[in-house]
């Protein structure tokens, strides 16, 4: 079970580290820019796949860490 716990793991943060930048102008908050940084952006393609594939993936660290607590 530990060796799964940690493939998941090395998969969720190797999947973090690829998605793309949403917050890319989160800058400006401080910055006082008045971009677009609240405007809906929709997820199309291979954005998608990896956004749903880190929440498999968060989800499934998350549910084995439950069992493995008990």
């Amino acid at each position: 079970m530990d060796v799964v716990l940690m493939i998941i793991s090395l998969c969720l943060i190797t999947i973090v580290l690829l998605q793309s930048a949403k917050a890319e102008s989160a800058s400006q908050i401080i910055q006082g820019g008045n971009a677009d940084l609240f405007s809906n952006r929709k997820e199309r393609g291979s954005e998608l796949f990896v956004s749903r594939l880190t929440f498999f993936l968060g989800f499934s660290f998350f549910m084995l860490c439950l069992i493995m607590s008990f």
